[in-house]
């Protein structure tokens, strides 16, 4: 029978989406990954190819914005029908399955997570069903969803790499419970084997190409901003709705005191043993989020129990609602620019900083990469007419990341632009992209490093967007003349030496 409270919420959590996706700009990974969707392959420098096709396919029919986020919107609507399904699985009533879902729906990291198009959009509702799926095994006996597990495991990494860290958390949480009995059903291995067999592609992809993405998770943690562990579950505590915090905290506790749960304990194991390698290995906030829906329906289940007065339910879902619509304007597009500035003021918060380049931003870090990339098209577009017509048709430009080679990419033909260069992740890979240029334009930080390999360098332009991230503005646009030696001959350490 269907579920009208999971339909209800569902369908309110999709219209929520919709009703926002266009209002800023495409987000810097959009552009990336419609770039390299348009770039057929089993994989790409740092992520799988699924989220890549998608959004490529996405922008096809007219470059509207909410196409392109659609599927992350669907996302966002189906975790919260899955974690009504899984608060029932538990036992739960309306109750329950109302706060599940609510809590679900309105949490802001969730919200945020879903409100682009990215790899991550979908963690939150692949790692819940794979908990669930676990769940009808170990409950009902269910060994088909096993099945469907490996399916949509191996689809998840198709999409982003950081399933196997989940997948070992609950593999462990089964071994140390009694519930490690479904680890001998035929049906687990065969999900297993599906998983490997849909995620070799890509994996395949990644060895043939010297694993690019492992070098890139070394990377990493030169640009994230360090937290500490204390500071980090306090700011979990934060970005989940702190009036949400009972529930999935009951999520965590309620299998070892209840006996009725006690077959889910392998859950909050596999949540600590997450929370504990994703701090140890300085994790953004956001890395640990497809951990708690499954807590949620836990929670839940517990707060109906505890609460039996429904008055008082409701209540606490609708305090919960309402907490979450203060914040929801700093997880989803829903105020302009300027009045999201003034609202973040009036409630004495600053923007959030996730990488060491956001200092200086005005805006959350993520609503700022959705600012600013026609303003630096145009204004790259302009530097590039200023260069007489002879020695145009001889020059290539020449950028510092993906997002600016993306802009360029998508919005440069309506300026004559020429296809992007850059070293950075699969931008490396494509190399001069068929280009052999005299000259070069280039967008950096320093152009007194470009000096040397020009018989003739100026500075034509100066990067700028009031709301763009700090680290896009200020860039110099500058023209080499006779760069030499030849390109060719520099690439690719011409992106570290200039």
């Amino acid at each position: 029978m269907r579920d009208r409270i999971a339909l209800a919420l569902a369908a309110a959590t999709l219209a929520l989406h919709l009703a926002f996706a266009n209002r800023y700009d495409l987000f810097r990974d959009e552009l990336y990954f419609i770039v390299c969707g348009q770039h057929p392959a089993f994989g790409y420098a740092d992520q799988p190819p699924l989220v890549p096709l998608l959004a490529a396919g996405g922008y096809a029919p007219g470059a509207h914005t909410w196409v392109v986020r659609f599927p992350s919107a669907l996302a966002a609507a189906a975790l919260v029908w899955l974690v009504v399904a899984f608060a029932r699985l538990l036992g739960g009533r309306n109750g329950a399955a109302w706060l599940a879902g609510i809590v679900a729906a309105t949490a802001p990291i969730l919200l945020g997570l879903t409100a682009t198009l990215n790899t991550t959009s979908f963690e939150p509702l692949v790692w819940t069903a794979v908990a669930y799926a676990l769940a009808r095994a170990v409950i009902l006996d269910d060994r088909r969803a096993l099945i469907a597990a490996g399916c949509v495991a191996g689809l998840a990494l198709e999409a982003k790499y950081a399933l196997p860290l989940w997948l070992a958390a609950l593999g462990i949480g089964l071994i140390v419970t009694p519930q490690r009995r479904i680890l001998a059903y035929r049906e687990l291995w065969i999900g297993v084997a599906l998983a490997a067999l849909i995620a070799a592609p890509s994996i395949v992809w990644q060895a043939q190409h010297g694993w690019p993405f492992a070098t890139l998770v070394r990377n990493a943690g030169l640009k994230d901003a360090a937290v500490r562990p204390l500071a980090y579950m306090i700011n979990q505590i934060v970005i989940f709705n702190p009036l949400s915090a009972p529930v999935w905290i009951a999520g965590l506790v309620a299998p070892f005191a209840i006996a009725e749960l006690r077959a889910m304990r392998f859950l909050p194991i596999a949540y600590a043993l997450t929370a504990v390698a994703t701090i140890a290995g300085g994790g953004k906030d956001y890395y640990l989020a497809p951990a708690y829906p499954a807590l949620f329906a836990i929670g839940a289940v517990i707060a109906e129990r505890a609460i039996r007065a429904g008055v008082v339910r409701t209540a606490y879902a609708a305090v919960i609602v309402a907490l979450a619509a203060v914040i929801a304007p700093l997880a989803l597009p829903i105020l302009s620019p300027a009045t999201l500035i003034a609202y973040e003021r009036a409630l004495h918060l600053a923007p959030q900083q996730q990488e060491r380049g956001d200092a200086a931003t005005v805006l959350p870090s993520t609503f700022a990469d959705m600012l600013g990339w026609h303003d630096f098209v145009r204004e790259v577009a302009a530097a590039y007419d200023t260069i007489a017509p002879a020695d145009r048709a001889a020059t290539s430009i020449l950028v510092d990341n993906y997002g600016e080679a993306a802009a360029v990419d998508l919005y440069g033909p309506a300026y004559g632009l020429p296809p992007a260069l850059s070293g950075h992740n699969q931008y490396g890979f494509w190399g001069l992209r068929g280009q052999t240029p005299r000259n070069l334009l280039r967008v950096q930080d320093n152009p007194a490093r470009l000096r040397p390999y020009c018989a003739q360098m100026r500075v034509v332009a100066t990067t700028s967007s009031i709301y763009a991230r700090a680290c896009e503005n200020g860039k110099a646009i500058a023209f080499c003349r006779d760069l030499h030696p030849p390109l060719a001959q520099l690439w690719p350490d011409i992106v570290f030496l200039i």
